[in-house]
């Protein structure tokens, strides 16, 4: 739901971008200012929401002198922001063969932790690896059952 509302209000936000007569700093302001807060409004870090901020009011003071189409550098500008807040500032837990490995799922009710554990050790299995599930749901009896 919320990634929807936030896909919605940003590709409104770029909508408005390309209906604009002209794109000058004060259109910008507004532009990212819709973008910024559906990002806040999605929970997204401040600090990285203030990142994207600089950054494409950097690029469009840069490339205004340049002479670029401003509405595809901005598009461009944020379309590059959003994807490097979704990357990954560590590598992935790659397990060690021959020691213990533990891995511990946390989740909210119903959002497909055991059927993902499951799959988890299932994927190890098959290449090769011993794997074990431990059931600590002690409010859910059927937890039990449904690792079987």
């Amino acid at each position: 739901m919320v990634l929807a509302e936030l896909g919605n209000k940003i590709s409104s936000a770029l909508k408005n971008l390309s209906k604009a007569d002209v794109v000058n700093e004060e259109t910008v302001k507004k532009f990212l200012n819709e973008i910024v807060t559906a990002l806040l409004q999605a929970d997204v870090n401040v600090h990285q929401v203030k990142k994207l901020r600089e950054n494409v009011s950097l690029q469009f003071k840069m490339q205004q002198q340049e002479g670029i189409d401003p509405r595809s550098m901005i598009k461009k500008t944020v379309v590059d922001e959003l994807t490097a807040m979704l990357e990954p500032e560590r590598k992935p837990y790659k397990p060690k063969k021959g020691k213990s490995n533990v891995v511990m799922y946390v989740g909210l009710q119903g959002s497909g932790k055991t059927t993902t554990c499951t799959k988890y050790a299932y994927y190890y299995q098959k290449k090769g690896w011993r794997t074990s599930l431990v059931c600590a749901d002690t409010f859910r009896a059927g937890a039990f059952d449904q690792l079987k």
